[in-house]
């Protein structure tokens, strides 16, 4: 198959995951990542694809090649990222949540004045992150996923890099969320709805709907953490 005709939504959802995977902190400058056949079976991508992610990523200087030895963390890999550092009080989520509010329903508004190509990529990350959940899977990585794709399609570099610096923060976030919800399935069923009001609003090309759509669902995010009318709980913007 030609690369050039692999579908640009598969190769960007591999390209971030890739991305994901250094940032999370497993793999330092110059360490190996997994192998080729093992990231695209995580990924759930075919090693074409795979293999046209990281070539982005080789161009970007984020990863380099050794022949016979697989691929290794490059010196730029983590350039972009700003060291906000782990969470170190219930004040510091708050905080963190209330950041995400401001930043995310712009970006939200934003992508619903993108073409239809970077539409493909949120609605790819929903039906991921609805497939996860069904099969029993925690769908942490698809929820963030689904998150950077907003960020992606708002087309503002800056709302991207800031979310992809923000992975281990959102990730953490996410997991605690679902531990003290103990992980209802009315909670799972409202977060993917939630999900597929703002993708149904972004495809819309709604911004004013997609702005609201993502602020309803932080805000419920806040609320399932929180529980409503706690004094701790932030207040949503």
């Amino acid at each position: 198959m030609d690369p050039e005709a692999l579908p640009p939504a598969l190769s960007l959802h591999a390209y971030h995951q890739v991305m994901n995977l250094m940032a999370a902190g497993s793999y330092g400058a110059h360490q190996r990542l997994p192998s080729e056949a093992r990231m695209a079976q995580s990924i759930g991508v075919s090693r074409p694809v795979l293999r046209q992610a990281l070539e982005r990523l080789r161009s970007e200087e984020r990863i380099y090649s050794r022949k016979g030895s697989g691929h290794y963390v490059g010196d730029m890999a983590h350039k972009a990222a700003v060291p906000f550092g782990a969470f170190s009080s219930i004040a510091d989520v708050r905080d963190f949540l209330q950041f995400r509010m401001n930043i995310e329903v712009e970006s939200a508004a934003l992508a619903a004045q993108a073409g239809q190509t970077q539409h493909v990529q949120i609605k790819m990350a929903h039906h991921r992150m609805q497939a996860a959940l069904a099969s029993r899977q925690p769908g942490i990585e698809e929820d963030l996923a689904f998150h950077i794709a907003v960020a992606q399609a708002s087309g503002n570099r800056f709302y991207l890099l800031t979310m992809q610096a923000l992975a281990e923060q959102m990730r953490f976030s996410v997991q605690l969320i679902r531990d003290l919800s103990k992980r209802s399935p009315m909670k799972t069923a409202a977060v993917l709805q939630e999900h597929a009001e703002i993708e149904a609003a972004i495809a819309a090309r709604d911004p004013l709907r997609a702005r609201e759509a993502m602020r309803a669902h932080l805000a419920a995010g806040i609320e399932r953490l929180f529980g409503p009318g706690r004094p701790d709980a932030p207040a949503p913007r």
